[in-house]
């Protein structure tokens, strides 16, 4: 396997990009668990993540209203959100908001909530910004105690905007994708949450790669369905979920082939990673048939 992704990554514009494979555990003390089956390139190097941010960001959010701490389906006040938005329409997308839409009093609104996915920054950072009201605490120190730290990514750290401003090497982001494939630390109902579309069957315009039919998200992550064409690979399940970021980064977690993909560049999303990642994908579900680490 290693060898493989070495291949791939000797192809791709960025020489210093960095990739990570991660499986189940068979035997051992953490057995049922996840970790890296499988590297290449420099794992220690800090990377920036842009839009991969929003899983945990979103993450952040979840854990807060798991524990009681915030309503998803509260519909939020109008000097906070677009009228009738909550937070799961923040996180889903599905707020009405556009990628980048100012603030209250000024919101470029393209939809009213729940009708179309409309993929949005803004939506991002408004749900951390209420966040911050409800706790009194800056949302990258609660991403820092409620996501970051317990997941052991000890060099992560939010710098900016919580929906394209994490900093963390590729190792901390091995150990999200772990979690997220076979959870041990986050609740199993934020992690479904996280995964689990939300209003399907929406259609709207996936960035970089035009419409979809079917543009499924759960709340935070994107989820394949049928989406033609897309950074995963056609044999990834339709449940695989994940997201990329215009930095050159990329995370899928597969639970059907018991796989998780993480991959980070210092070259930009462009027509390279449209095939880039697809084919690097398909290569390793097909030498996989799943790898597990510990065999």
């Amino acid at each position: 396997m290693k060898s493989l992704l070495e291949q791939h990554v000797a192809q791709w514009p960025d020489p210093s990009a960095s990739v990570v494979v991660v499986g189940l555990l068979d035997s051992g003390p953490l057995a049922g668990g996840a970790a890296p089956v499988a590297s290449a390139g420099d794992l220690d190097a800090e990377r920036r993540w842009a839009s991969v941010t929003k899983l945990l960001s979103a993450l952040t959010v979840l854990v807060l209203t798991h524990d009681g701490e915030a309503d998803l389906d509260e519909e939020l006040p109008g000097e906070v959100a677009p009228p009738g938005a909550t937070l799961s329409h923040l996180l889903d997308h599905t707020s009405g908001l556009d990628f980048e839409a100012g603030g209250p009093g000024t919101w470029r609104l393209r939809a009213q909530p729940g009708q179309r996915r409309i993929y949005s920054n803004t939506g991002i950072e408004v749900a951390a910004a209420h966040v911050e009201r409800l706790t009194g605490a800056p949302f990258a120190e609660l991403l820092r105690e409620l996501v970051a730290q317990p997941l052991g990514m000890s060099r992560s750290r939010l710098h900016g905007s919580a929906a394209h401003g994490l900093l963390a090497p590729t190792a901390d982001l091995a150990l999200l994708a772990a979690e997220l494939l076979s959870p041990r630390v986050l609740p199993e109902e934020v992690v479904d949450a996280l995964r689990t579309p939300s209003r399907p069957g929406l259609v709207g315009v996936l960035p970089g790669f035009g419409k979809q039919v079917h543009n499924d998200w759960g709340l935070g992550a994107e989820v394949r369905v049928d989406k033609d064409p897309h950074w995963t690979s056609p044999d990834n399940d339709p449940a695989t979920f994940g997201h990329f970021g215009q930095s050159g980064t990329a995370l899928w977690v597969d639970r059907a082939r018991s796989l998780a993909l993480v991959t980070a560049s210092s070259e930009p999303f462009g027509e390279w990673a449209t095939t880039a990642w697809p084919a690097l994908s398909t290569a390793v579900l097909g030498e996989a048939d799943p790898p597990r680490a510990g065999r």
